[in-house]
């Protein structure tokens, strides 16, 4: 069995190294002519713990290779991944798929023998359908299936999940394709893994669905914060009596300043987007959409208010620019919201994170008042307030007492909750949190 993955982003690289892990010869091919061949020297074009390792040990295996030929890749495959990006076209929440046809267009053109095509990356119900059809109308001669087998990796802990999945998901309408891609994840078997087989549409729904799900809980939980901070409760005691229960859980349930990232902000949209053209509208997604979007607008005024009311020449440093830790990724990120509003506000930003600092320097506006700094206590020096944005292990453990003697003035907006009032209160802090009285 030999395998073609289109695409060398986050889920292509992922899914191709992960493949490699299984045993299987793997292709992982890109038009990036730059990106590939800094995979080839063993430079990873993204952070995500421990990938770098698993690319080397699928490379040094012989079993990993990366190349900008997709004819000879997709020629000598028996499955082709499509794990290209869908983002949000420009000023509209349906998914952009030009990367997907564009790959089913040059799949067909290189397809010899039977091949099985598969879809992982997230798509519009209905895609699978639409990427056979321009397949066969290009190669009617053509043997192949295609099949829709999502991904729900999470960033941060993307190699574990590929590795041991909560479960896989094929939608497929072939006996023959459902077979081959039974072989492939049969490592699974070993461990237990459910292998749900259904129909394309139904498994191409399911991925919208669980990160809509998952997104309310979010925003549930972010909106019962706001409750607690007008009733004197404590959202973190309200979340563990919530996750206590089997029926809920306790993942996804930590006030925070509004979800972001390359998944729930686009995958809600489009779900919304998707339920109106099919004449089912969905009330719960367009909340959620709108709930989220005014909590994170809402944060700078937080950040303001403890101030005092005014942030014109003040200095605000920055703690986490990332949607969440132990990943580079900055999209959809509140930062990416709370810097410009700061900014407008008259404050002077000093900006800190340990892996996304480029990745922000590309997106952000190069205004004047940005200071990029090389660790929190850097930016913490002569800061008026301290925000932590982002949840990364550096800042839970901060020398409280260095941290307030770098500063103007006292005060940390925590954002995550990461410190106990009483803990940044005894230290001499004006400490402001989420969902606490």
């Amino acid at each position: 069995m030999r395998i073609a993955v289109i695409g060398v982003g986050y889920v292509g690289l992922v899914s191709a190294a992960g493949f490699a892990e299984f045993g299987v010869p793997v292709v992982a091919v890109d038009r990036d002519a730059a990106r590939i061949e800094g995979l080839q020297q063993g430079r990873m074009p993204l952070f995500e713990p421990g990938l770098a390792d698993l690319v080397a040990r699928g490379t040094r295996a012989g079993r990993l290779t990366f190349t900008t030929d997709l004819d000879k890749a997709v020629a000598e495959a028996d499955i082709v991944f499509i794990a290209v990006g869908t983002p949000s076209r420009p000023g509209e929440d349906r998914a952009d798929l030009t990367f997907v046809l564009d790959a089913a267009r040059d799949i067909a053109k290189a397809l010899q023998g039977y091949t099985v095509i598969v879809t992982k990356s997230t798509v519009p119900v209905g895609t699978g359908r639409v990427i056979e059809d321009l397949i066969r109308t290009a190669r009617p001669e053509a043997t192949f299936d295609v099949c829709s087998n999502p991904e729900f990796l999470r960033e941060g802990s993307a190699i574990g999940d590929f590795l041991r999945p909560d479960r896989v998901i094929l939608g497929s309408a072939s006996e023959r394709a459902t077979s081959v891609l039974r072989a492939l994840y049969r490592p699974l078997y070993l461990i237990e893994t459910p292998i749900v087989v259904t129909d394309r549409e139904t498994a191409e729904l399911t991925k919208y669905a669980a990160n809509a799900f998952l997104a309310m809980k979010v925003a549930f939980i972010n909106e019962m914060a706001d409750v607690c901070e007008n009733v004197g409760a404590d959202i973190q005691a309200v979340a563990h009596g919530l996750g206590l229960d089997r029926r809920i859980g306790p993942k996804f349930l930590h006030a925070s300043p509004g979800f972001g990232g390359s998944c729930f902000p686009k995958d809600t949209r489009a779900l919304r987007q998707g339920a109106r053209e099919a004449g089912a509208p969905s009330r719960l997604v367009e909340a959620v959409v709108t709930s989220n979007e005014v909590r994170k607008h809402g944060m700078a005024g937080r950040v303001v208010r403890a101030l005092g009311g005014s942030a014109s020449g003040k200095t605000v440093a920055l703690l986490g620019l990332t949607f969440k830790p132990n990943t580079d990724d900055v999209r959809e990120s509140v930062s990416l919201d709370l810097v410009p509003a700061l900014a407008t506000e008259g404050a002077a930003l000093r900006l800190y994170d340990p892996e996304g600092m480029d990745a922000a320097k590309t997106v952000l506006p190069p205004l004047p008042s940005l200071t990029w700094c090389r660790d929190a206590y850097d930016a913490a020096t002569g800061a008026d307030a301290v925000v932590i944005l982002t949840e990364w292990n550096e800042f839970r453990a901060l020398h409280l007492a260095r941290l307030k003697d770098a500063m103007r003035q006292p005060v940390l907006v925590d954002l995550r909750d990461i410190y106990l009032p009483a803990e940044a209160r005894a230290a001499g802090f004006r400490y402001v949190s989420l969902g606490r009285p």
